[in-house]
């Protein structure tokens, strides 16, 4: 009982008492359309209590739209809180997102990987909508609008005026760093798709981890190259934690502060990992016997963790290749980047250059 309490307490459309029954119809409508009603109550019980629920509307919406019925138990199991929500106002919600997502197939993707982002309060309907003129008016690739809307919902969901005043601010720093106008909407729309929830951040923060770096002594044309390569992540940045990875990498590699900003621009991992965390992966690529100056002359490498390095140097080996004397280059990557490159070296190995001025070994 007391662990149902804590169940209950947590969420706001909360049942009046403990004790009171089950909606049945929502529970049977449930069963009709094959959801997982153990997991509904395991994850989300409080839902089963709420009253009045719409099942049956909200399941034919979805396949109205072209979910299948697998995709509605499954979209229902994950969010059952969607069956609380009124027809008409799903109905509009479903309107709302074609402006920016016209394919109904794509929308039902949406609905089953972000549903949370689409079954959301009517409160939030103008702030959605004026938010998405925002954006349109921006230029903004609908695509981007739309992956914008599902992966960082709490965007659209407040007044358009707050993300009017962080776009200005990264299009003003843009702007003060060098970078040109007629790039500017490129810029803006790849860094947003990278970064949604840079929307949701402080301008000040913007503002003063800009003001750190500069004092750090990047220029502003290197700052706007690192500042797109943080990906719009220098918004989780804050100069305190900066500092003491900075000073920690510094010390490690024994390297000037004009070679540690270098370093930097070629992997911002040096920014915005922890001291911790670059202390285990500098143990475990010198305890792999590759040297300090391998690792200045190939950053990227602090980017994997140490059973990432240590797997794909093992591979490496099998094929005749000494990590400890050739390039890093070959362990950086994803995986499928890593694959492509350990299948060149087999190739290599399997495959050797003909010279058609060597001696042919013949027997005697």
């Amino acid at each position: 009982m007391l662990r149902g309490f804590i169940v209950f307490s947590v969420h706001l459309r909360q049942c009046s008492t403990l004790s009171s029954a089950e909606n049945q119809q929502t529970v049977d409508a449930l069963y009709d359309l094959s959801v997982d009603i153990q997991k509904v109550r395991q994850l989300k019980t409080w839902v089963l209590h709420e009253c009045p629920a719409y099942t049956k509307q909200i399941a034919d919406l979805l396949k109205d739209m072209g979910a299948s019925g697998s995709v509605v138990a499954r979209i229902l199991a994950g969010h059952p809180e969607a069956v609380l929500c009124h027809p008409d106002q799903m109905r509009a919600q479903r309107e709302l997102w074609m402006t920016v997502c016209p394919k109904e197939k794509e929308l039902v993707g949406i609905n089953e990987k972000f549903p949370a982002s689409f079954f959301t309060s009517s409160s939030h309907h103008d702030n959605q909508h004026d938010n998405i003129a925002y954006f349109q008016s921006l230029n903004l690739n609908n695509r981007i609008i739309t992956k914008l809307m599902a992966s960082a919902p709490q965007s659209f969901s407040r007044p358009v005026e707050q993300n009017e005043l962080m776009v200005c601010t990264l299009q003003q720093a843009y702007q003060d760093l060098g970078g040109e106008e007629a790039n500017m909407k490129v810029w803006l729309q790849k860094l947003l798709s990278q970064n949604p929830f840079v929307l949701l951040k402080r301008p000040e923060v913007l503002r003063q981890n800009l003001l750190f770096l500069r004092d750090k002594g990047f220029s502003p044309a290197k700052l706007l190259r690192l500042l797109s390569k943080l990906r719009g992540f220098v918004t989780e940045l804050n100069p305190e934690c900066m500092s003491r990875t900075l000073a920690y990498s510094q010390d490690t590699m024994g390297c000037s502060e004009e070679e540690l900003r270098g370093i930097i621009l070629n992997c911002p991992a040096v920014l915005y990992y922890p001291d911790v965390i670059l202390a285990e992966r500098f143990k475990g690529l010198l305890g792999a016997g590759i040297s300090m100056p391998q690792i200045k002359e190939a950053p990227t490498v602090l980017e994997l963790t140490t059973q990432i390095v240590n797997y794909r140097i093992q591979r490496l080996r099998v094929y005749g290749y000494d990590i400890r004397t050739g390039s890093l280059e070959v362990l950086n990557g994803t995986k499928k980047e890593f694959e492509m490159s350990y299948g060149k070296l087999m190739l290599r190995r399997e495959r050797p250059i003909f010279n058609p001025v060597a001696p042919l070994k013949v027997d005697d």
